[in-house]
C-alpha cells in the first residue's frame, strides 16, 4: 500500500502491518488456545471459538435499519457501542445490521490486533481470510480519515474502495494514516477504553497482527439510538 501523504508521521511505519490487516483482509490466525499473558484488567479469559461457515445471499432491501442505529458490540474485554452511518453509508450500516442479526458474529474472535492502532474482527473463520458469501460496494467519500473510534469495513487490496463482506476495523490511535478506501460503518459512540483496552493486545515486537490473547465478541445487538 502506498502511504497516505497526509498520513501523520508514524504511518509510514506501519504501512506494511495495516496492510496485512485492513488492506488484506488477512489478520493474525485464529485457532489454537487461548492465553490470558498479558490479559489488562477488564478482560476475562477466552477460549478461541470453533470456526462458522457462512454462505449468505446479500439482504434483498434494507434491513430494518432506522435513523440513529446503534450497535453494541459485547466481547470478554466489555462492551463498546458504534453510532451506525445509516445516512451516509446505508449499504454498507444494512449488510452489517443483517449478519448482527443471523448471529454471524456471535462467538467469533478479534483475529488481528495492529498493538495500540486497530482491532479488526467479523470472520467467522477466525483467521482473517472468512466472509459472509457475498459482498456490497459502497465508496467512502474522498476526503475520508480514519481517526480514532472510526469503524470501517475490511477489504483486499485488489477490491475496489468501499468493498466490504463481513470483517471490520476500529482504530484505536489518533490517526490509522490509510487512504480513503474503506466504507465507513460508523464510530464508537461509548467504550471507547475498551476497544484501546483490547488494542494493547497486539505484539509490539513483531506488529505481525497476531493477538497476544483471545478476544472474543460474545453478540452484537441493535437498537435505534
Amino acid at each position: 500500500m502506498t502511504p497516505n501523504p497526509a498520513a501523520p508521521p508514524f504511518a509510514a511505519a506501519v504501512i506494511a502491518v495495516l496492510a496485512a490487516l485492513v488492506l488484506a483482509a488477512c489478520g493474525g490466525g485464529g485457532g489454537g488456545e487461548s492465553t490470558s499473558v498479558g490479559l489488562p484488567a477488564g478482560c476475562q479469559e477466552a477460549q478461541v471459538p470453533a470456526p462458522k461457515r457462512v454462505d449468505l445471499k446479500p439482504p434483498g432491501r434494507k434491513a430494518g435499519v432506522g435513523q440513529s442505529p446503534v450497535a453494541t458490540i459485547e466481547t470478554s474485554c466489555g462492551s463498546f457501542e458504534i453510532a451506525l452511518d445509516s445516512k451516509h453509508s446505508p449499504k454498507t450500516v444494512s449488510s452489517f445490521v443483517y449478519l448482527a442479526r443471523r448471529g454471524v458474529y456471535d462467538n467469533t474472535i478479534f483475529h488481528a490486533i495492529d498493538p495500540n492502532r486497530i482491532i479488526q474482527g467479523g470472520d467467522p473463520l477466525g483467521t482473517g481470510k472468512g466472509g459472509a458469501g457475498y459482498f456490497v460496494d459502497e465508496a467512502p467519500p474522498s476526503n475520508a480519515e480514519y481517526t480514532k473510534g472510526t469503524v470501517a469495513m475490511a477489504k483486499t487490496a485488489t477490491e475496489p474502495p468501499g468493498r466490504s463482506r463481513s470483517q471490520f476495523f476500529v482504530v484505536a490511535a489518533a490517526d490509522a494514516g490509510l487512504p480513503p478506501q474503506y466504507a465507513i460503518l460508523g464510530r464508537v459512540s461509548s467504550g471507547q477504553g475498551v476497544v484501546d483496552r483490547i488494542a494493547t493486545l497486539g505484539d509490539p515486537a513483531t506488529q505481525s497482527g497476531t493477538p497476544l490473547a483471545t478476544v472474543v465478541i460474545r453478540t452484537i445487538t441493535m437498537r435505534e439510538g
